[in-house]
């Protein structure tokens, strides 16, 4: 086995190996590779949304920078443990003007559109989601059920001496 056998294909510009021992997990390692590796970042028809997730004993947060998106362009869906952030972007700017002694009518159209999702070790209950946008960010708190939630135990450190 060689020494990079261990670390995400795509760091290589290579395909895992499905046959090989470890070929199913490596496949998922490289998902949760591909996920993080760009930052959460999620990237359809040329628009880019910077996403962050962060998690503490009672809830798991969701944040996505989204400026310029209207909340009514925004889908936040739920199926049992899995979380769906969608949207899209549109944007027109026209421009008349006369330079150099000639008249111009320019019209630009820019749209794109994004699509995340979020599997969680625990089913979401959706009642219990909040969502807001406040400043272009979009903020998703999913409250832990009472069986996801773990009680953290400090571990005492000793001295090897």
């Amino acid at each position: 086995m060689a020494n990079t056998d261990w670390l995400p294909a795509a760091w290589f510009g290579k395909q895992a190996d499905a046959n090989g021992p470890f070929g199913a997990l490596r496949k998922q390692i490289d998902s949760l590779i591909d996920d993080f590796d760009v930052g959460m970042l999620s990237k359809t028809d040329g628009f880019a949304v910077c996403s962050n997730l962060s998690e503490t004993d009672k809830e798991i947060c969701i944040t996505a920078e989204l400026p310029g998106i209207e909340m009514k362009d925004i889908d936040v869906e739920i199926t049992g443990n899995r979380i769906s952030i969608k949207g899209e972007k549109k944007s027109e700017n026209e421009e008349k003007g006369d330079e150099e002694g000639r008249e111009f009518h320019r019209i630009e159209r820019r749209s794109g559109s994004f699509h995340h999702s979020i599997t969680l070790p625990f089913d979401i209950d959706p009642d219990k989601v909040d969502a807001a946008v406040k400043a272009g960010v979009l903020t998703v708190t999913i409250p832990k059920p009472p069986e996801a939630v773990t009680k953290a135990k400090k571990v005492e450190i000793k001295s090897g001496d």
